[in-house]
């Protein structure tokens, strides 16, 4: 504590941030003070006349319903540049001793990401701060220097202590010590049947793919799906779950373009069953009331920052979010914003409902009522936006576009590509500003954005990577047609060909009309056939774990400096040096070459 407070102090020279100071209070609280009168009405007058049931089945709990959350996104906490976190936490402390006055049901939630991905010592070390002993303890400081109980859930940064610790297990064993926690997740009753509960992000040097994507393992996941099981909303039980990044289907569009080529967007981004789970026990398990996410670094103004789990049938298609609502949160430090917000979340809430807020660290901490959500008995809510989209022309930028496949009341949008008579999609002309989609026979969904060919899961029809790049499509014509064969063709199409005899050709035409995705450079006349992968999905796994990264690039490094002394180059930087991949280059069954076309031999085209 004492380390933190000095670090304020210094930072911000102009309030006292010592335990026992009272920050001056600029807070309006006139905004969100309404809502709770209406609400605190309607639950004395529901208690008055309140059945001999209703009694029972509170009577197991002496907590009252009414509470207070505040809700911190990516801190990134550098130990050079305090001064944001201190204005920030000056921000919260009234909010807070109000709350704690009024019943005592107070809490604060961090959703990882603790420390900043670089050095914060530059001219003494390259190590990154993020993932050590040091960030976490300081951040384990000032989280506890809010005065209430906190709780925090595991970012994609969190176990980023490579100069200090071997394995993840290592690292995630010193930050469980660090935050004085026995799990990863987390479960705090905050009042009265209302439950907060965290899943954290358990891998980084282990990942399969990016280091960035949000991991929670399969231990979590079970936890979770026990919990909601045996905390039923026909019970009237309420669940406020937080995580580093939010669940596939969560319906969040605000999305930097970034985590969506590289695959990681949502929670297990790149495990195609986990990654759907979420979404799928939000739809089953009516007790989860809201969930809460960071990750993107982008602000709260937009309108789609918080998504309800119904809408009017005149707006659009059922969105089939359960009862659950989801919410973005953006940051608290000016350095690590992506759109210059600087914004936390707060919940307000009894057993009526409860309302999702701004606090403004920009606007001398001033509430903003958001939204506000309103129980319909235990299985629904209702939610109402406070107030219009607030996002400026440039921030269009951040808005990622999903595809609608309509419902029963509604048509798809205006981009669904058909097929024709003879199966096929036209071919079509490609421009960054294209919008279309389509499903393919096997019930992958393929569509554009920003020039770049995406595919979308079939289910949510949220973005979930990059399948062909802008470099690549933009100026090119692209089309679906049919690929397979019939047995007889097939037979005769692969007699002769080495590791093809006597290939089943009757089973695998199957009962799935096989197809091919093909681009046409109408310049040179070339077609390029875009291969799914081994899985059947199409989007590319471009960007592995960091470790592998950075011993690629150490390898390099060393190539340089040899073929620098071995060709007498007087700078490094003069040695061609290029990296062969795989393991896959080649269609054909037998391993004859190693080369990469265009790359290290000459290219195919």
């Amino acid at each position: 504590m004492k380390l933190f407070l000095a670090l304020v102090a210094l930072a911000t020279p102009v309030t006292s941030f010592s335990p026992s100071s009272t920050p001056r209070r600029t807070t309006s609280l006139a905004a969100t003070e309404s809502f709770q009168r209406s609400l605190l009405s309607r639950r004395l007058h529901a208690s008055s006349t309140a059945t001999s049931a209703t009694a029972s089945s509170t009577s197991s709990s002496t907590m009252g319903d009414e509470f207070v959350v505040g809700i911190l996104g990516d801190l990134h906490i550098d130990p050079r540049k305090m001064e944001d976190y201190g204005v920030g936490r000056s921000h919260f402390l009234p909010i807070f001793e109000e709350g704690k006055a009024k019943h005592g049901n107070v809490a604060l939630v961090s959703l990882g990401d603790l420390g900043e991905s670089k050095s914060v010592r530059p001219e003494e070390t390259s190590e990154l701060f993020a993932g050590t002993t040091e960030c976490h303890e300081m951040a384990a400081e000032f989280l506890g220097s809010f005065g209430v109980p906190y709780d925090v859930v595991g970012g994609n940064h969190d176990l980023e202590g490579l100069d200090e610790f071997e394995t993840d297990k290592e690292n995630l064993e010193m930050y469980l010590k660090a935050h004085n926690k026995e799990t990863p997740q987390f479960c705090r009753q905050i009042a009265d049947k209302t439950l907060l509960v965290g899943l954290g992000s358990t891998v980084f040097r282990d990942a399969i793919y990016t280091s960035h994507e949000v991991t929670v393992d399969q231990a979590q996941i079970d936890w979770f799906e026990n919990l909601v099981k045996t905390h039923p909303a026909e019970e009237g039980w309420k669940v406020f779950v937080f995580t580093h990044a939010p669940p596939n289907g969560s319906g969040l569009r605000v999305l930097q373009e970034n985590h969506v080529v590289n695959g990681c967007c949502w929670l297990n981004h790149s495990n195609e069953k986990q990654c759907k789970k979420f979404i799928e026990l939000v739809r089953e398990h009516r007790c989860i009331k809201a969930w809460f996410s960071g990750h993107f670094h982008l602000g709260q103004d937009y309108q789609d920052s918080i998504t309800f789990p119904t809408i009017d049938p005149k707006d659009g298609p059922y969105p089939n979010r359960g009862s659950c609502v989801f919410a973005q949160t953006s940051v608290m430090r000016s350095g690590t914003s992506r759109d210059g917000r600087q914004q936390s979340r707060l919940i307000r809430g009894n057993k009526d409902g409860f309302e999702i807020c701004t606090v403004d660290h920009q606007k001398d901490g001033k509430i903003r009522l958001d939204a506000t959500i309103t129980y319909r008995g235990d299985t629904n809510e209702l939610g109402v936006y406070a107030h219009d989209d607030e996002a400026y022309d440039h921030d269009k930028y951040f808005k990622v576009y999903a595809p609608c496949a309509g419902d029963k009341l509604h048509p798809p949008d205006d981009g669904f590509k058909r097929y024709n008579s003879d199966g096929n999609i036209e071919p079509f002309d490609v421009d960054s500003d294209t919008i279309a989609w389509w499903y393919m026979s096997c019930g992958r969904a393929l569509g554009m954005l920003n020039g770049n060919l995406i595919e979308y899961d079939s289910s949510t029809l949220a973005p979930l990577g990059l399948v062909v790049g802008a470099d690549e499509l933009v100026g090119k014509k692209i089309g679906v047609i049919n690929s397979g064969l019939d047995a007889d063709t097939c037979a005769i199409m692969f007699e002769d060909m080495e590791g093809m005899e006597g290939l089943d050709c009757a089973g695998m035409a199957g009962d799935l009309r096989e197809q091919a995705v093909v681009l046409l450079d109408k310049s040179t006349g070339q077609v390029t056939v875009v291969q799914p992968n081994e899985d059947g999905s199409y989007w590319r796994k471009i960007v592995r774990n960091k470790m592998v990264r950075m011993k690629e690039v150490r390898r390099v490094k060393a190539a340089k400096l040899w073929a620098a002394e071995l060709l007498g180059l007087e700078d490094e930087a003069e040695a061609k040096v290029v990296s062969s991949w795989g393991p896959y280059v080649t269609t054909s069954g037998t391993a004859k070459k190693t080369s990469v076309p265009g790359l290290t031999a000459p290219s195919a085209l």
